[in-house]
């Protein structure tokens, strides 16, 4: 990397695998000359779907998160498979993997590094219309889901309560709020 505070990787190895996600060890040069050591999380790309009805409802999942001890209400969100042609596929196949709903189309919105500090995620975030209710739920072994819809107004009021703290959801819901509805 030519910028100046850019750090220089001498090495590299995966310290611990897990289905996911792996973490990834390095050793790397800082911009001082300093040799240390720099672990991150490393995961494949990301979906969130933000899916609106034809009725203009919103599809959302609420899920059991072991992380936080608690079901957090949410947007459809998962990795990309290799088997995915492209993110607009990998964002129609998790919508309908986790809530059997299925898009007229999906449009991305942006793409964010939500943990950039810690981990080299990227979530792509995607709108979906047309969604009706004509799909199976395929739900993976380590998911409990429960689908619900509402509105796009009581997820907006939810998010500034703190009742939702969703980061893909609050980012999702958030930036289509200010960029694209107007």
């Amino acid at each position: 990397m030519d910028d100046e505070l850019g750090w220089e990787t001498l090495g590299d190895e995966t310290a611990y695998t897990c289905p996911g996600f792996d973490v990834v060890h390095e050793a790397v040069r800082l911009p001082d000359g300093t040799i240390t050591d720099f672990d991150y999380v490393s995961e494949p790309p990301s979906v969130v779907v933000l899916p609106f009805t034809e009725d203009d409802e919103v599809v959302v999942v609420d899920e059991w998160r072991q992380a936080v001890d608690r079901v957090n209400r949410g947007l459809p969100a998962g990795t990309m498979k290799p088997s995915d042609d492209g993110l607009g596929a990998a964002a129609h196949r998790e919508l309908e993997e986790e809530t059997g709903y299925e898009a007229d189309e999906v449009e991305h919105l942006v793409s964010v590094e939500p943990e950039n500090g810690i981990a080299d995620s990227v979530h792509h975030h995607f709108v979906a219309r047309g969604c009706t209710p004509t799909g199976e739920q395929d739900l993976d072994d380590d998911e409990s889901i429960r689908v619900d819809a509402t509105t796009l107004t009581a997820l907006k009021t939810a998010i500034g309560a703190g009742d939702i703290r969703d980061g893909r959801t609050v980012v999702g819901v958030l930036y289509y709020e200010t960029f694209e509805s107007v």
